[in-house]
């Protein structure tokens, strides 16, 4: 009997291990772009609107991977398909580091958020299948290892650029190389593990056709869209911003990344329970609301205020969770089927903001002057303005749902 639960908990803890870790490394392959952007930017010759596609290009491999995934899992076993997600990001970053022309560069690192699409979905099915105890606070604590990789990430890549080995510096190639190969790591302790399987458990699920004729799926998709793209927009552009609007460099720029996503971490660990008590809704449209004012206040107030970018992770950090949950309870018997709905058009939403930011402030730079400084600082102003506009169109959109739930009597 003691050998058995000796067992059981050995067995529990390698569990445990591939999912934190895995979540670790998810947190840094999603996050050390920050710091090196302007990097490949320059390395490459690519200007604001080819930037802008670079990024929407692997939003859209990660939107693939998220859409055939679930099914690769059912088909070979949620097992073989984390590590396979583990091994394409072990292999990205030996494709990257050797990626010296831009074909090259652009389609390994298409095939890195292809590994993080499948990473994703593949820790999320584990930890819904192991988690069958405290699931809220070990799904919290899971994210919280994530949100704490995504707040040492760009200071960890930023020193690595600047390693120099036998007279050879990393650069942002070495540094990708090395942080993607941490992969292995987690690979090692889902070998040696065992994860529980689906076992075919078959609930009367909602019509698709029924789902898509529901308002509130379609103003979810709305919520779930702008906050997210308002979200990952910021680990894309702020460095980016920082550098050449306020000439920061690259370390102190990197450290208010690294602020904002510890923010974004401490408000899913402390703020998340708060989401019961004031409703799911509302929630949405005070975080999002409050993402909105400081990401304009931060833009308006100038370089003194430069510290409002990192406090809006505060308010953006709640948005996906509570989506999740507010599906969860809405749709209690079609809730896979809402989330791979939302999820998939989210993806596209984000194909489309990253394209869109760029081309702003290609737009605006040209209009007031592209030779100029001040030309530069008006587009990079008015295209990070878009992603604080995408933050209080995800409020707007949850006034407009509470409204109509309101007069239903069915806010949750």
């Amino acid at each position: 009997m003691e050998k058995s639960i000796g067992k059981q908990k050995k067995l529990y803890y390698m569990q445990l291990a591939t999912i934190f870790i895995g979540f670790v490394i998810f947190g840094f392959s999603e996050n050390i772009k920050g710091p090196a952007i302007p990097r490949i930017q320059a390395d490459f010759l690519l200007n604001e609107s080819q930037l802008g596609t670079l990024l929407s290009l692997n939003a859209l491999g990660y939107l693939l991977a998220c859409s055939f995934t679930a099914f690769l899992a059912r088909k070979w076993g949620v097992k073989l398909v984390t590590i396979g997600a583990f091994a394409i990001m072990a292999v990205s970053g030996i494709l990257i580091y050797f990626s010296h022309y831009y074909a090259m560069f652009s389609s390994s690192y298409f095939f890195m958020y292809i590994g993080n699409g499948m990473l994703e979905i593949g820790l999320a099915i584990l930890a819904a299948r192991i988690f069958v105890r405290n699931t809220g606070m070990m799904m919290n604590m899971s994210h919280g290892f994530y949100g704490l990789s995504s707040t040492v990430a760009p200071l960890i890549a930023t020193g690595l650029m600047e390693v120099t080995i036998n007279g050879h510096t990393l650069d942002w190639r070495g540094m990708y190389l090395i942080m993607l190969l941490t992969s292995i790591v987690p690979i090692l302790f889902a070998l040696f593990s065992r994860f529980p399987e689906e076992e075919g458990k078959h609930e009367e699920r909602l019509p698709f056709r029924a789902l898509m004729k529901d308002p509130v799926i379609w103003l979810m998709v709305c919520i779930l869209t702008f906050g997210v793209v308002s979200e990952l927009a910021v680990g894309g552009w702020l460095v980016n911003f920082l550098e050449k609007a306020y000439a920061w460099d690259t370390v102190t720029a990197s450290g208010m990344l690294s602020v904002f996503f510890l923010c974004f971490a401490l408000a899913r660990l402390v703020l998340g329970p708060l989401t019961d008590k004031i409703g799911f809704i509302l929630s949405l449209i005070l975080f999002s609301g409050f993402t909105a004012l400081c990401t304009f206040a931060a833009i308006l107030g100038g370089e003194q205020y430069a510290f409002l970018f990192a406090a809006a992770g505060v308010g953006i950090a709640i948005i996906y969770p509570t989506v999740m949950a507010f599906i969860a309870r809405r749709y209690p018997n079609g809730s896979d089927t809402a989330i791979t709905f939302i999820v998939t058009i989210m993806g596209i939403g984000s194909v489309i903001g990253n394209y869109v930011i760029g081309g702003v402030i290609d737009i605006v730079e040209g209009y007031v002057g592209a030779d100029s400084s001040t030309g530069l600082l008006r587009g990079l102003q008015a295209g990070y303005g878009v992603i604080g506009l995408c933050a209080a169109l995800c409020a707007i959109s949850g006034i407009w749902l509470y409204v109509y739930l309101y007069k239903r009597n069915e806010v949750i």
